[in-house]
């Protein structure tokens, strides 16, 4: 009888145990198991490591003179800090001055493309309009095709505005909703929009505001969040772009990215107005010096408005959620 009892206590511990076991590994509800732990964060490491090896990379080697360049014994550290690769690195993009223009053609068609997806957004989520279905579909088709295919005939359209090599190239299509991805941002709006209680429009009409107020003082205000996405991804997507900003801002304006593409041939440009003793070569430091300045604003816009970057992204309704 005993033995029987003894028995049945080692088959209850040993189950209690193995439970215990598969809890730690398999995970119970409510609460993650080691495996999932596991692949998780080794998933997180692997795409933090593809996100940061670069920039590692090219904060490493910007600091590292020639002699460090040419040790085959110095890999990542490098013996000293060397800030002469900066330094001819400001030097060729003209970073200051490159800044302010760069500056100048991305923040002002940002806010203005912005500010537009915001209104066409809102009159598809909240109005009801002959054709309007029609509309939303050609608004939806201007993003599907390819901006190559419609360079050429800006070009001459805006070359006869005598619009070339002025700001306005940006600043029109932004205006009237073709902005760089402007079909994304004016459906972010729309599906927001859509997500608004009509409560507080038919509130806010009783009270006598108009449609115009409604949108000011009402749909703008809880909008935040979108603006913020908009604003932000417009901002780096005007930043990026090198290919429209080459052909329709002409010798008139330039970029940082635009200088970059630039680099080796403004480098030799130089260097060859130099005396021959001042002269030298290229080498990578100086390239890496050079391109991660080209990010270093961007860098700086992210780090300051992560916060609102991530609860807009949240909050807006952009990951599909």
């Amino acid at each position: 009888m005993m033995d029987s009892k003894q028995k049945m206590i080692q088959k209850k511990n040993m189950s209690a145990y193995l439970t215990k076991i598969k809890s730690f590994f398999l995970g119970v509800q409510g609460n993650n198991g080691f495996f999932l732990k596991l692949c998780v964060y080794s998933l997180l490491i692997v795409i933090g490591f593809v996100y940061l090896y670069p920039l590692i990379y090219m904060g490493s080697y910007s600091f590292k003179s020639l002699e460090d360049l040419l040790n085959p014994l110095i890999n990542w550290i490098p013996s000293t800090v060397y800030l002469e690769n900066y330094m001819i690195a400001f030097q060729v993009l003209n970073f200051f001055p490159t800044l302010g223009q760069t500056l100048y053609v991305t923040i002002i068609p940002s806010i203005a493309q912005t500010a537009i997806a915001a209104i066409i957004g809102y009159g598809f989520a909240r109005y009801e309009f002959p054709f309007k279905k029609i509309i939303f579909g050609i608004v939806l088709i201007t993003f599907i095709i390819p901006p190559q295919v419609l360079m050429i005939p800006r070009y001459v359209f805006f070359n006869e505005l005598e619009l070339i090599g002025s700001i306005f190239s940006f600043l029109l299509p932004a205006l009237f909703g073709q902005g760089l991805n402007s079909t994304i941002f004016i459906l972010i709006f729309y599906q927001f929009f859509r997500m608004m209680p009509k409560a507080l429009e038919e509130a806010a009409n009783l009270d006598g505001a108009g449609n115009f107020r409604v949108f000011l003082t009402i749909a703008i205000p809880m909008a935040v969040p979108a603006i913020i996405i908009a604003f932000l991804f417009s901002f780096v997507w005007y930043w990026n772009e090198t290919t429209l900003a080459s052909l329709y801002l002409g010798n008139e304006l330039t970029t940082i990215p635009i200088q970059l593409e630039k680099f080796s041939a403004t480098f030799d440009e130089l260097n060859n107005s130099q005396n021959s003793e001042g002269a030298q070569d290229i080498n990578e430091g100086i390239s890496m010096a050079g391109t991660l300045l080209s990010i270093l604003p961007l860098l700086i816009v992210y780090i300051f408005t992560q916060r609102w970057f991530v609860e807009g992204v949240d909050r807006s309704g952009i990951t599909g959620e």
